[in-house]
């Protein structure tokens, strides 16, 4: 382990951690997306504007998905490390990379104190993961964020849009879990010392996006 790792082993988050939902994230993904969770992830990375060689770090990484299709584009030049509270989740990540055949390193962390040294990244990526966090700790993710971007780089933040009425086995989990309003995560950023270049709909579903850089 390196110092930070050593540090911060045995913090604990203040945000939701999806440690049983771990066994069947993937079918809920799955289902929320109606089968489209390939293009949503691709589309992420294309939001991001990944580049063959550059480091990335995915921030609530989950079981792996997007960390992976990230790993695709930098290509072997470049590295990806995903970063989640929840063991669950990163076992099966971990799981889920050796099937594919993709290098991503994988580790347990918090979003309070992520376990990286200063300016590690090109890239941090958040995706569906901001609504699980109350205000403050949303404060103290994206100052960490902020804390691991090199100079120049770029953090992407995705995540569920304030949602109309609807009904249904989703509606209801996305109300459960709640939503973040584009605009708090674009002040938010801009708060930390981050520019915002770009925000918006990422066109699946009532998710938003807004990509900074530092």
């Amino acid at each position: 382990m390196t110092n930070v790792q050593e540090q911060n082993a045995d913090l604990k988050t203040k945000g939701v951690v999806l440690h049983g939902t771990a066994r069947y994230y993937d079918v809920l993904a799955w289902l929320f997306l109606r089968g489209r969770e390939g293009e949503f992830r691709g589309k992420i990375v294309e939001l991001a504007r990944l580049k063959s060689g550059e480091s990335v770090l995915d921030v609530g990484c989950g079981t792996g998905t997007l960390a992976i299709a990230a790993e695709k584009r930098v290509g072997p030049s470049g590295a990806v490390r995903g970063v989640d509270a929840s063991p669950e989740m990163i076992a099966r990540a971990n799981k889920k990379a050796r099937r594919s055949g993709i290098e991503v390193d994988f580790q347990t962390g918090i979003v309070e104190a992520l376990p990286f040294p200063d300016g590690s990244f090109d890239v941090v990526l958040s995706s569906l993961m901001f609504h699980h966090l109350p205000p403050d700790v949303r404060g103290q993710c994206a100052k960490e964020i902020r804390r691991v971007l090199k100079p120049g780089g770029r953090a992407l933040i995705v995540d569920f849009g304030v949602s109309g009425k609807k009904k249904g086995l989703m509606a209801h989990l996305h109300k459960r879990h709640g939503s973040v309003k584009i605009q708090d995560v674009v002040t938010l950023l801009r708060e930390i010392g981050l520019d915002v270049v770009e925000s918006g709909e990422v066109g699946i579903k009532s998710v938003n996006f807004v990509l900074a850089m530092a």
